[in-house]
């Protein structure tokens, strides 16, 4: 053998040499764990537009990356180099390369959630929304404080809409940097949603010009009950109050339209007071809703108990004491009010 089949021979067997090398430093690359270091699961965001080496040169800078390149060249074999998703991941200690990219390219992002409880009124569901830090806020001034109510629905495109009412309360869940907008944008289609699937469903004969008026009979049984069981009751006195041309009487109303005056408690001039909210000298609705309801309390706004109770009165325990004349509501609170004073 000449001396240039020699060096053939010689480069082949290197060759050969290196890529079995090669080859098994791959497999145990894409085996191994991310980090032997590494105790608990840590949370890495992929910005949006992110390149795939610059995230792999990212996740080596923090020691969860030995061969940025070779987890390269495994995305770019199976065809996964341009399809990682942007959002916060939670990578886990035992993890492998492999999976890290499935999981990138998943888009399974980290799972934030927010309660927003029935009852709570708009500007309380939007305290509890800029004090949350996933949440991203743009719904403020130069100032740095929350927008006015108009101006707000005015970004959420629902201008001339008043907020009162009009977004479902319930848990949320979202990923990190979700904007404000994003948020009541949702919890508004939700509402609309589910009012609109009870009013299609709605009991007959019912005193209310449309869904909206339903909303703001749903949002006053939300404020006058904790007690689940009677919400079609309180319904029921409401609905009828209403077909005779009563008052509804209602403190909830009352309370709402005190605002920032309310100091807990409700005064004799507070049920005296020319408001449109005091249902003690308006007769009919309110303008709005007073509150958030919840899916429940719109179902009982839709479907009032039958019955010929026009009054209720509260036990203080948190249930009622519901009468269908004046004389037994008189003699109840007689009872369970003046009697406890």
């Amino acid at each position: 053998m000449n001396v240039l089949g020699k060096l053939i021979g010689f480069t082949l067997l290197l060759v050969s040499f290196i890529g079995g090398w090669f080859m098994l430093e791959f497999q145990t690359f894409n085996k191994a764990p991310l980090s032997n270091t590494m105790i608990e699961s840590v949370n890495y965001t992929v910005k949006p537009g992110a390149s795939l080496m610059s995230v792999a040169k990212a996740l080596q800078q923090q020691g969860l990356m030995a061969h940025p390149r070779y987890w390269v060249w495994l995305a770019k074999w199976e065809d996964n180099a341009d399809k990682i998703k942007a959002g916060e991941y939670e990578i886990s200690p035992q993890m492998t390369p492999p999976q890290l990219l499935a999981l990138f390219v998943s888009g399974k992002v980290i799972d934030y959630t927010l309660t927003i409880p029935e009852g709570w009124t708009f500007r309380q569901m939007l305290k509890a929304l800029h004090q949350h830090d996933k949440i991203t806020k743009t719904l403020l001034d130069s100032s740095g404080k929350l927008l006015e109510n108009d101006a707000i629905m005015t970004r959420l495109r629902q201008a001339g809409t008043h907020p009162e009412g009009m977004f479902y309360p319930d848990t949320y869940h979202f990923a990190s940097k979700t904007s404000d907008v994003e948020f009541l944008q949702r919890a508004f289609k939700q509402m609309q949603q589910r009012l609109d699937a009870e009013w299609e469903n709605r009991a007959p004969k019912l005193p209310y010009k449309n869904s909206y008026e339903a909303l703001i009979m749903a949002s006053i049984i939300e404020k006058e009950t904790a007690a689940p069981e009677e919400r079609e009751q309180i319904a029921g006195v409401f609905v009828r109050r209403l077909n005779k041309g009563m008052r509804l009487q209602t403190d909830p109303t009352v309370i709402y339209g005190l605002g920032e005056a309310f100091d807990g408690n409700i005064r004799r001039r507070d049920l005296r007071a020319e408001n449109a909210y005091n249902t003690y000298k308006i007769k009919g609705l309110p303008p709005t809703p007073i509150a958030l309801p919840g899916g429940d309390a719109i179902y009982a706004a839709l479907h009032p108990a039958p019955g010929k109770t026009l009054y209720f009165v509260s036990r203080g325990d948190g249930t009622h004491k519901f009468s269908a004349t004046n004389e037994e509501h008189n003699a109840a609170v007689r009872k369970y009010q003046l009697k406890k004073k």
